[in-house]
């Protein structure tokens, strides 16, 4: 019996707030969406139709109704309101199949991607290029396999915790390091495996040996399970925190200051004085509290979701919006509550008068609650990052489960192949050349668990200039890799 994970100060937070970020697709009749199907929000149309009438959204705004308390008016708004199959801001192309996109190019079933291009089922990826299979990397990444916790790096596979370093495989916590395999906790080495240093020559030697026994790839990186050093930090508390200082608890931030219980969170700026914060990156980030994915230059932004903004309280995918209560979907507004435009001095006033109303009932200051979640817990980060929540528990408070496997319609006509059997399709040639057989492009892939999947062309081009093999778990168990950590 798997042991049960003990609880911790962090533990609700993750429930709380992980759970609003749907890593999987929903088949709808017209397209796939980041929404089930449920009565807790309103209809779902494309991308394309929500931004094409985006501007709109204020008609279906309405006045505060104060016979019923702040959360139940924000759940009649959202019932109101149509919501984007798809996260996408400002200009994306060729990604249909990513959710939460930002200015980025041929991203492909991969979700939170900023300013990035040919990325492959990955998940939290800034300003990064030729990504796969891949969580949180960022500053001017490059060429990363099976990887994460990675920041300015180039060529890095079946590794984590890597800073500034090149052409590293099935290593954790290097720092400024070059050509690497197997090694741990180094900094400003080259040619080393196993943490010996080696000629270059003899380095190259050893290492295409080594490289050559392809069967022990995955079964390292399952293993790969090294805390994350802290990198010129002070005063720090958690793991693999890095150019940042004041931080109390949890993992991962990169150039911040004075927070407090963040997770997820990067910058190509300082970012100061956050308090429970996830998933949130930008060129600077000041003064949030109680957020999920706080994007490009936010700044006072309180228990919200999905925003880029100023002054913004309680709302939902707001982009360049400010000075907005209880809003979802705007774009370009100021002075709304409930999506319903007022003068600046009438904002104030029904504001003020909404918060006293929040505080007299203990509303003010929480999250928003579980009965408002519109997707299926084990369906979003917050099971990827702790799977010990169980269906009693999250069923207990009213949140969403799936309890059938989400089935994809093979078509008849489809050739399946096991992953026992894709040695078949993959090998060296006489010569010592690495070949994938292109034909496998043609053939849908089972894995173990029984979830069924695809090699695509970018997908395949890349294995075969890496000489990598092909994948043998979901892309979902890829991502779930990622999150294996202490």
């Amino acid at each position: 019996m798997k042991e049960k994970r003990k609880q911790t100060p962090w533990r609700d937070f993750i429930k709380e707030q992980a759970s609003w970020m749907s890593l999987s697709s929903y088949r709808w009749d017209t397209f796939n969406s980041r929404y089930p199907q449920n009565d807790r929000i309103g209809w779902i149309v494309s991308t394309k139709e929500f931004n094409d009438t985006r501007m709109d959204l204020t008609k279906n705004g309405f006045t505060y109704d104060f016979s019923e308390n702040f959360f139940e008016n924000c759940q009649l708004l959202w019932k109101a309101n149509y919501f984007p199959n798809k996260m996408h801001f400002w200009k994306t192309e060729n990604c249909d199949y990513a959710d939460v996109a930002l200015n980025s190019n041929n991203i492909y079933l991969s979700n939170t991607v900023g300013q990035s291009e040919n990325v492959l089922y990955s998940f939290n990826i800034k300003d990064s290029r030729n990504i796969l299979d891949s969580m949180m990397v960022f500053d001017n990444c490059e060429l990363v396999y099976q990887s994460s916790w990675i920041i300015k790096s180039f060529k890095v596979f079946y590794s984590r915790y890597i800073v500034g370093s090149s052409n590293i495989w099935f290593s954790s916590n290097l720092n400024g390091c070059q050509e690497c395999l197997f090694c741990n906790n180094l900094e400003n080495k080259s040619y080393c495996i196993k943490n010996t240093a080696y000629s270059k020559d003899d380095y190259i030697k050893e290492k295409e040996r080594i490289l050559f026994n392809k069967n022990a790839f995955l079964d390292f990186y399952k293993q790969l399970n090294e805390e994350g050093n802290n990198i010129w930090s002070t005063n720090v508390k958690g793991e693999f925190v890095l150019y940042s200082e004041n931080i109390e608890n949890w993992y991962f931030s990169y150039q911040v200051k004075n927070w407090r219980n963040v997770f997820l969170v990067w910058s190509s700026g300082i970012n100061e004085n956050l308090l429970d914060v996830i998933n949130a990156w930008s060129l600077s980030n000041a003064n949030l509290y109680g957020v999920m994915w706080a994007g490009n230059g936010s700044d006072k932004v309180f228990l919200s979701m999905r925003i880029i903004g100023t002054n913004v309280y309680y709302s939902y995918f707001l982009d360049n919006c400010s000075y907005c209560l209880g809003c979802v979907g705007l774009r370009n507004k100021s002075f709304c509550i409930f999506n319903k435009e007022y003068s600046q001095e009438e904002r104030y006033k029904l504001a003020d008068k909404i918060f006293q109303r929040m505080e007299q009932d203990w509303s003010l200051w929480q999250f928003f609650p579980w009965w408002m979640n519109p997707f299926y817990f084990n369906d979003t980060a917050a099971y990827l990052i702790d799977d010990t929540f169980t269906k009693e528990e999250v069923t207990a408070e009213w949140y969403l489960r799936r309890d059938e496997e989400i089935k994809v319609d093979i078509p008849t006509w489809s050739e399946v192949v096991k992953t026992t059997e894709l040695n078949q399709y993959q090998g060296f040639d006489e010569s010592g050349q690495w070949q994938i057989d292109p034909e496998i492009l043609k053939k849908v892939i089972v894995d173990e668990k029984g979830n069924s999947y695809r090699i695509i062309k970018m997908e395949y081009d890349f294995l075969m200039k890496y000489w990598l093999p092909l994948p043998e778990l979901h892309r979902l168990e890829r991502i779930k890799l990622g999150f294996k950590f202490k």
